[in-house]
């Protein structure tokens, strides 16, 4: 029913506008220079669909016969089906053309035109020629038939159908008064030019422009609906001032000539000048609404967002950035315009990040990857940057954006993560440490008793005594060596690197697990010649252990004669460092192997296991630039495969020259050494270390020693530790650097661990020397004489 309904209407009023047209025809009775009913097919076929075409062809069979003059049946056919056709085609040219019924973009205005232009001469040509083939046109009359034709339906689409696709459309509330004004001001001006006494005179075409202003007016201030109901004010005016022999498009001679060509080109102009203006000011207001709209967004992200202009030298300059990152570096908008990003990197570019992103400066590609930003305050600011480039309409590059999101708290997760996870390792081994830790305490113990009984005996004992001493020492260097793995493994700090031997790396992990390992597998140790890699001794030698412990825990207990754990080392085919960690244990059927990296993935009981060992074992190798591969067989045990790049090689040593032998040295002078431990044992054990060769003065509180030194006492190095009760060691260290700077370059820390995170900031900044406790006497002598070799006696 509402199908029904529809065609009706149309129906009715395509009828109305063919009649409204058949009362203007000059020809035939059937060609008319005014055909409004084009703009209403073309109009409703687009509102309504191309399905009600029948209205429309039955409208104008109607048409024609009731209002026609004399026209046969075959004619009326023709015509209807070329009026018909064309609205059809004109619609599906437009859905082809993507035109939109709003009229807010030119391309829609432009659509629209040559629509009205192409599809219009359909009906033209189909008319034209049913009226000479039945003899109602002569045919010297056919080129006129079909200019008059066209020129009236054309301008009947660029006129009508606007007007009625805009009117059909919700619109905003106009503004009444100014609205008001323009259509009297338009209306009084049109009727003006078209009805006075001037015709064809240069008077009568100077009042005719004057309607081009007041279209203009309706276009920018009531867009595409204000153009087109100017449009058809005017051309309602002019097409009945013109038929009433009025105008600027009459003949001055006779009054009655009608200078068709002229008044159209006249419309089409007024309509298309108005529509296009309308349509651009549409489309700045939208871009305007856009621009404003990512205006926003790019001020509301919570990512830091800059936008750089890449300038002629192929430098990043900064020209914008957004609230979120100017909190992230704490720098206003002025001090940011104008750097270069890579400015505000405080700890600088990792050297393989800074080599892609200077690839994709020089390819103008996409980059992503993670830097240190530093902040105003002197903290550092872990972000992930993605930075995109920006291509102008010929596809230059001019500008880059930058998208950086604070990973700060992420990277704080993480080191948490990863430190839980070397401590439950370190914890699975616990009694084997523990064990290990017994074994050379006790002979420790009882070689230090048996010392204590042989001095007892007198002379005859020191004999004895000499050989338990040593004995003791071995132990304490066991435990020394212990202590120091377990260092390694469970410090938090650990992400400096340095040139690195992989069989030093494996070795404490061995270590270790080497008492967890014996009661289930033979530990097989298979070492040879890898490259050097630089890498974090802590972060490799934990993912070494992580093995391990894997390895130990796939193997069940009680048949150790069955089973291995053969550790491998050596270099692959390319060059890299590799280490093999295989066993002989159960194995992982596929669905396990194609999982284990991931995240929270156990196949061990619930409390027995998180998950993350070996997602964060390859997080570590591939920070590295390495591989962490795997190949296992249920029931045939597992094979992990480190993968490491190689670092350059040290320089070769140089052939020495020949010299003469140097002469034998003088005894050294004696110095004033200052010792500051809160440990007292410590202390005076130093002491009795140092004191035949230096003089030195001893004491528990880092402010007694300030009070020395403030008081004039002078030393030539001082012994500090490092984390004290009350002054601390980097205390110590301000106060020197202040008052006394050529002490504080001889001040060297002893440290038993860096448990704070300003301590770990301070170690990681300071150039002085620091000696990791328990410190080897000799390595604390041979410090010594090179701190005090170049240095003059205070």
């Amino acid at each position: 029913m509402r199908g029904i309904a529809e065609m009706l209407a149309l129906g009715v009023v395509y009828l109305a506008s063919c009649w409204l047209g058949l009362t203007q025809a000059t020809i035939a009775g059937a060609a008319s220079p005014v055909w409004p009913a084009t703009g209403v097919a073309l109009a409703g076929l687009l509102l309504l669909g191309v399905s009600r075409w029948p209205a429309l062809f039955v409208g104008a069979c109607i048409s024609i016969l009731g209002f026609g003059s004399g026209a046969i049946p075959a004619t009326t056919l023709a015509i209807a089906a070329g009026n018909t056709l064309e609205a059809v085609l004109g619609v599906l040219l437009l859905r082809r053309l993507g035109f939109s019924p709003s009229l807010s973009r030119t391309q829609d205005v432009l659509a629209l035109t040559a629509t009205a232009a192409a599809c219009t001469l359909v009906s033209a040509l189909v008319g034209a020629l049913s009226l000479g083939l039945t003899g109602r046109v002569p045919w010297d009359g056919f080129v006129l038939t079909t200019w008059v034709w066209w020129l009236g339906n054309a301008m009947g689409a660029l006129v009508v159908t606007p007007v009625l696709l805009l009117l059909s459309r919700p619109r905003p509330e106009p503004r009444r008064r100014e609205a008001l004004v323009l259509a009297g001001l338009t209306l009084v001006v049109a009727l003006w030019s078209f009805s006075g006494a001037h015709r064809g005179t240069p008077l009568a075409y100077a009042q005719v422009f004057l309607l081009f202003p007041l279209g203009v007016w309706a276009a920018l201030r009531f867009g595409s609906q204000g153009a087109a109901l100017s449009t058809l004010f005017i051309a309602t005016a002019s097409i009945w001032g013109t038929i009433s022999g009025h105008g600027a498009f009459i003949s001055r001679e006779d009054g009655r000539t009608v200078d068709l060509l002229e008044l159209q080109l006249f419309l089409a102009t007024i309509a298309f000048t108005g529509l296009l203006l309308a349509a651009s000011r549409a489309e700045r207001k939208s871009a305007r609404a856009q621009l404003e709209l990512l205006a926003t967004a790019v001020r509301s992200v919570q990512e830091g967002v800059l936008i750089c202009e890449l300038s002629p030298g192929e430098e990043l300059q900064l020209v914008y950035a957004n609230e979120s990152f100017r909190a992230m570096v704490g720098c206003s908008h002025q001090e940011l315009v104008g750097r270069a990003p890579r400015e505000l990197c405080g700890t600088g570019i990792e050297p393989e990040v800074q080599q892609r992103l200077e690839e994709a400066l020089r390819e103008r590609d996409f980059f992503r990857g993670e830097v240190v930003l530093a902040h105003k305050d002197g903290s550092r600011v872990y972000s992930e940057v993605q930075l995109s480039p920006v291509r102008n309409a010929e596809g230059q590059v001019l500008y880059f954006v930058a998208t950086y999101r604070d990973m700060t708290a992420q990277k704080q997760l993480q080191a948490k993560l990863v430190s839980a996870e070397r401590i439950a390792a370190v914890g699975t081994l616990a009694a084997g440490v523990g064990h290990e830790i017994n074994n050379p305490l006790a002979y420790l113990m009882l070689n230090l008793e048996g010392v204590a009984q042989s001095l007892a005996r007198g002379p005859e004992g020191l004999a004895e005594a000499r050989a338990s001493l040593e004995s003791a020492q071995e132990g304490a260097e066991r435990i020394r060596v212990i202590v120091r793995d377990l260092k390694v493994f469970s410090r938090q700090q650990g992400e400096e690197r340095a040139m690195l031997d992989v069989n030093e790396v494996v070795v404490p992990a061995l270590r270790m697990a080497a008492h967890a390992v014996r009661p289930r597998a033979r530990l097989v140790e298979d070492f040879g010649q890898p490259p050097k890699v630089l890498g974090s001794e802590a972060r490799l030698g934990q993912v070494m252990l992580n093995l391990l412990v894997n390895a130990l825990q796939a193997i069940p207990e009680g048949n150790p004669e069955h089973h291995e754990v053969r550790v491998r080392t050596g270099r692959d085919d390319t060059g890299r460092a590799l280490v093999e960690v295989s066993d002989t244990g159960c194995g992982m059927p596929a669905p396990v192997l194609a999982r284990i990296f991931d995240p929270f993935f156990t196949t061990k009981p619930w409390g027995e296991g998180t998950g993350l060992g070996l997602a964060i074992c390859q997080q570590i190798i591939q920070a590295h630039g390495g591989e962490l591969r795997v190949s296992s067989e249920e029931g045939k045990g597992s094979c992990f495969t480190v993968l490491l790049p190689s670092a350059e090689s040290r320089p070769a040593a140089k052939t020495p020259l020949p010299v003469a032998p140097a002469p034998v040295p003088a005894l050294p002078p004696r110095r004033r050494i200052l010792i500051i431990d809160d440990e007292p044992r410590l202390a005076q054990s130093m002491r009795m270390l140092i004191e035949p060769s230096h003089d030195v003065f001893v004491t528990t509180r880092g402010a007694e020693a300030l009070a020395w030194v403030n008081e004039g006492q002078r030393f030539d190095l001082v012994l500090c530790d490092l984390q004290m009760p009350g002054t601390t060691g980097m205390d110590v260290y301000s106060h020197l650097r202040a008052n006394v700077p050529e002490l504080a370059e001889r001040l060297v820390f002893i440290s038993g661990g860096a448990y704070t995170q300003a301590t770990r900031d301070f170690v990681r900044s300071v150039r002085n020397r620091i000696l990791e406790k328990p410190v080897r006497p000799d390595e604390l002598l041979a410090t010594i004489d090179d701190a005090l070799a170049t240095t003059p006696a205070a």
